[in-house]
Formats: C-alpha cells, structure tokens, sequence
C-alpha cells in the first residue's frame, strides 16, 4: 500500500507576498487528491515535527538554535543573516520558518521508518529540500530534509540507497552531504547554467555523484533517454535498498524559474520506472513555482504511487480546487490547466550534446 504523508503546517503558510513560495503547494495537492476520492484514511498519515536533535543528525546545533530562535522572535540580527543565511529574500523570516521545515523532516523521517521496516513506496510533497547546507540555509531551503531522511535509513540498517533528483535546480546540499559515500549514489538532472551553478557533468563527488546538466528545452523524448540510458542502469548497478526520488516540479514548461520544457507525464514516468528497482520507494516535491502546474504534477505522481485511474476531464469538485488558486505573477492558467491533471506530451528532437553527455556518464556505471 502507497502512504501519503501530510501536515495543515503547509495550509497558508507563505514565505512572503512576493517570494516564489507565496503559492499553495501541498495544501492544493492534498485537496486535489481529496477531491478526486484517492486519499482514504488508511493512506493518510499526519507528518509530525522533528525535533531539534534529529535535526543535528546533519544540521549544525548554533544554526538549529538559530532556526527556532528566529521563529519565536519573528526577526534575526545582522549577524545571524550573514552566518546563517536566515532573514534574507531567499529564505526570509516568516511564522512557521520552523515548524514548517521541521515538519518536511519529520514527514521525511516517519517515511523512512515506514519503508524500512515494510517496504513499499510513501510519498511525502513536503519534502525535497535540498539545497540547505549543514550550518546555513539557501535556495528557499531552511533544512536538508533528503540528507535526514537517507541518514536515518542508514542508520535503520539499510546498506546502500540511491538518491535520485529531477528538480530544474542541482541539489547541492544532497551532493555535498554525501560526497565521497560508497552507501549513497547521488544521481541529478538538471539545468545547466542555472542557480545553483553547480552540478556540472565533471563533478562526481568523490564517486558518489552522477550529474547531467541539460540544456534550456529539455523535452520529453530528451527526458526518456536521460531516464533509459543513464538514470535507470546508473540506479540498478547500483542494487539499492531503497530509492528516494525527489521530484521537483519544476522542469515542466509553465514554471517561471527554469526553461525546460517537460511535461508531467516525464514524471510519472520516473515514478514508473524506478518503484521497480528497488524494495522500498521514497517519493519527495521539491520546486515548483507555478500553482497549477505544481498541484497536477504531485497529484499525478501520487495517482501513479497508489494505483489510480487519471480521469481525462476532471470532475467538477477537482476543478474547484485548481480554480480557486492563486498567483501573484501577472500570467494566468488556461483551461487545459484546470480541467485535466495529465498534460500532453512535449515531445521533440534529441539533442547530441544530451547523447553525448550521456554516454560519458555511462562509462562511470
């Protein structure tokens, strides 16, 4: 049975009026999912909060003492946003700076607890925060909820997971955590010459990294090569115990901070892919800036998870919850954003300097 992991956390919180993340995410993907009956209470589990000493399982004590001070007093120094990158216009003070990353981690945690112990496949769209780094947070990231949860299944006693990222953004802070590992296999997709400005198809981290930066206009026939050629045998070389995919949503051509071109069916294919390479499948959102296409593609991926049918026109209730979004950009959905959940494909010519990046990485496995 595929598990949902959810939290009312996520429900109005904001991290400003005019930052990216000023848009409902997983509130609209549970809603979404509601609507269309595929969130019974037996797949449901409440994500809890982790604590502060979970937290420094990989988080350094000054900067979660920092994280939870700033919370409680609404405002950091001069001094605490320079060291610890808190307060800024990427990762600004907000109410639940906190809680809200905590509960991400959390959710990862119990996910991890849940697959350990009996397999299966747990979906956790909070999750996926992968650019904050041990003592600082960056890229709208404030915990490194990928690094926690893969650390705890280590330290659950499994041997060796592979991370997979199809985030628009490398996930850096993933890569360094496990820089050097033989336990962990850091496998990236993502846009070349795009922040964080890193990846690049020579870094390898130590052996542990596989990184394909693709170019603006990545399709999806572009995308199924990367999935055959490199990510499926780069994974199953690499015989995990358990996969977490984090599956950002924002590589599909409406995002406004990225200039690939996939649909949402690219995903899902990912999804398809990779639950059969390993006993135990950890599904996280990461990116994702524009509300529609953020609530279709998790919903989406949570219908591959759980074995549902995607109706080809929403029912009216579904509808509902995609219309009521809001955006504070300028553009504005058409219907095909609110009355479907699949897009059609985005299909087109295979680049040679894919094909060729490719084959250089498959020489690594």
């Amino acid at each position: 049975m595929a598990v949902f992991i959810g939290s009312e956390i996520y429900r109005g919180s904001r991290y400003g009026a005019v930052h990216p993340l000023s848009i409902e995410r997983v509130p609209a993907v549970i809603d979404l999912c509601r609507a269309l009956d595929w969130l019974p209470r037996e797949v449901w589990r409440t994500s809890p909060r982790a604590k502060p000493a979970a937290l420094r399982d990989w988080h350094g004590a000054e900067y979660v003492a920092a994280l939870e001070a700033a919370e409680r007093a609404g405002e950091v120094s001069a001094e605490v946003r320079e060291r610890h990158g808190l307060g800024t216009h990427s990762n600004p003070v907000f109410p639940e700076m906190f809680r809200r990353p905590a509960t991400a981690v959390g959710g990862g945690l119990l996910a991890a607890e849940l697959v350990a112990r009996d397999g299966g496949v747990v979906f956790n769209p909070g999750g996926g925060t992968h650019h904050a780094l041990p003592d600082r947070a960056s890229g709208f990231c404030f915990l490194n909820e990928p690094v926690l949860t893969i650390r705890h299944l280590l330290r659950l006693g499994l041997r060796r997971v592979a991370y997979v990222d199809i985030d628009a953004h490398h996930g850096d802070g993933v890569e360094l955590g496990f820089a050097g590992s033989e336990q962990v296999r850091v496998i990236s997709v993502h846009e070349a010459r795009r922040w964080p400005f890193t990846g690049a198809l020579e870094e390898a981290a130590g052996g542990a990294a596989f990184n394909l930066p693709v170019p603006a206009g990545f399709n999806d026939s572009e995308f199924a090569l990367v999935l055959e050629e490199m990510i499926l045998p780069a994974v199953a070389a690499f015989r995990p115990d358990a996969i977490f995919l984090q599956c950002g949503a924002d590589a599909v051509s409406e995002d406004p901070l990225a200039r690939l071109t996939l649909s949402n069916l690219s995903h899902r294919r990912a999804v398809r892919a990779l639950r059969g390479l390993a006993p135990r499948l950890i599904v996280s959102g990461g990116g994702g800036y524009n509300p529609w296409t953020v609530a279709r593609l998790w919903s989406l991926v949570w219908a591959e998870l759980s074995g549902q049918e995607v109706p080809e026109h929403l029912p009216q209730a579904a509808q509902a919850v995609l219309r009521r979004q809001v955006w504070a950009r300028r553009g504005q959905p058409g219907e095909v954003l609110l009355t479907t959940l699949a897009d059609a494909p985005r299909e087109g010519p295979i680049r040679d300097e894919i094909r060729r990046d490719v084959a250089v990485l498959r020489q690594r496995i």
